[in-house]
């Protein structure tokens, strides 16, 4: 796991640059935090910083000036090339979705064999509000994501709890109008039942079956979008 994360990291942190630019409505020349304090505010290595900044600069989204400090280059570049930044999204999604399968897949099958009664009422009433949101035509974002973080919950394992909660912020892209669209992946919403039932009734390896399926269908509206 350790060698997939040192290849994702300086993607993931571009990607992050890019939304502080956009979230701060930095225009051209404005100056960044300076690569400690990024380094700091994402929870990143110095290094994986380094080599997302040598991204951005290639974009010509960012000019880097030793002993000056980092500053945007083009807006245009970054806010109008429309392709590219949904091209860039898009496999940033793909590689959280990797780790997905691998950190929340064990997640399902240790939740399918400790999970508790009470965490089973607990989704269920999760579930229950999933489904009052979808029939009203309501945003389902937040109440898919508690569904998911009680689930990990289940798992009853603070190690595996911990590593996810420390890529929540990267984790929550999936959550937070991914591709600017609040219900892309409404076509999930079956697989969080089946899911869910076969945890209820402690049979991990349906759970992990429907799981997968719920990813596989992500994966795909991800690719075709």
């Amino acid at each position: 796991m350790a060698k997939i994360q040192r290849q994702l990291m300086p993607e993931l942190v571009s990607q992050e640059i890019q939304n502080y630019i956009e979230e701060k409505g930095l225009q051209e020349g404005d100056k960044l935090p300076s690569a400690e304090a990024m380094a700091q505010m994402f929870g990143v290595g110095r290094s994986s910083l380094r080599e997302a900044l040598r991204y951005l600069e290639a974009l010509d989204v960012l000019t880097v000036a030793n002993g000056k400090g980092i500053y945007v280059r083009d807006v245009g570049t970054y806010r109008f090339a429309g392709k590219i930044k949904i091209e860039n999204e898009k496999r940033f999604l793909l590689s959280i979705l990797d780790v997905r399968r691998a950190l929340e897949g064990k997640a399902v099958e240790l939740a399918a064999k400790r999970i508790t009664q009470a965490q089973i009422d607990e989704l269920t009433a999760c579930l229950n509000e999933y489904s009052r949101l979808k029939e009203l035509g309501k945003p389902t974002s937040q109440i898919d994501l508690a569904f998911h973080r009680g689930v990990m919950s289940a798992a009853s394992n603070p190690i595996l709890a911990s590593v996810l909660e420390s890529i929540s912020a990267l984790y929550e892209k999936f959550f937070n109008e991914p591709l600017g669209e609040q219900k892309l992946f409404d076509e999930t919403y079956e697989f969080h039942h089946t899911m869910f039932a076969a945890i209820a009734v402690h049979d991990p390896e349906q759970a992990l079956v429907e799981f997968n399926k719920l990813m596989d269908c992500i994966e795909n509206i991800i690719k075709a979008y």
